[in-house]
């Protein structure tokens, strides 16, 4: 089993990093496979509503979400990290996601996300974690994703990695986080080994409020 924690800071190894390696250390003690990946600090693109996701599958611009969704398909669990940028994810990791989570929606028909768990992580100086953890946790309601809880809202605080290696119970609310995410993980897979199947699904149904 695999978990892909993606670290949406623009600092590669800063305190986002920080609370992402802390779940990724009891992942691994639990015998799961992790891989962070930090996707840069160059400008990533929002959607442009072109449609072209629908068509193939993939995002029209080939950059770093078309190779986080083709490692998705493969990993069983996922950790979204950001840091608080004026009460939100930070912008590289929104659009990240809109791109990400849409294409999959549009392209075919959610095979790398659906019914795989899933976590936030927030790193912030002081406040605003809890609107950004708001915003991160729809993207996976939205998809049909287990969403993993901690013993409280998963979050660190700190300025610098120094910083959040001090905050004791942001430490221990990652790690209670890594271990509950085995538990599910290895719930589901017990359940596979058992035959328990994904639940049914039925014909999508969409409405607009719009009435003539």
């Amino acid at each position: 089993m695999k978990v892909l924690l993606i670290n949406g800071s623009p600092h590669e190894k800063g305190c986002t990093y920080t609370a992402l390696l802390e779940v990724a250390n009891t992942l691994k003690k639990e015998d799961i496979e992790t891989e962070i990946i930090w996707i840069g600090d160059k400008p990533i693109g929002g959607c442009i509503a072109c449609g072209t996701c629908a068509r193939s599958g993939k995002c029209v611009f080939h950059d770093i979400v078309n190779e986080i969704r083709e490692k998705a398909l493969q990993a069983d669990g996922f950790i979204f990290g950001t840091p608080v940028h004026y009460a939100a994810a930070s912008g590289n990791i929104t659009s990240l996601m809109d791109r990400l989570f849409y294409s999959e929606t549009c392209g075919n028909g959610n095979r790398a996300f659906y019914m795989k768990p899933a976590a936030a992580v927030l790193s912030a100086r002081r406040a605003g974690t809890t609107a950004a953890f708001d915003q991160i946790n729809k993207y996976f309601t939205i998809q049909e994703m287990p969403v993993v809880s901690s013993r409280y809202w998963n979050m660190v605080h700190g300025t610098k990695p120094e910083e959040v290696l001090q905050d004791g119970e942001g430490l221990y609310t990652m790690r209670v986080l890594g271990k509950n995410m085995t538990y599910m993980l290895k719930c589901q897979e017990a359940g596979r080994n058992s035959g328990i199947p994904l639940p049914e699904k039925e014909p999508k149904i969409s409405t607009n409020f719009i009435h003539s």
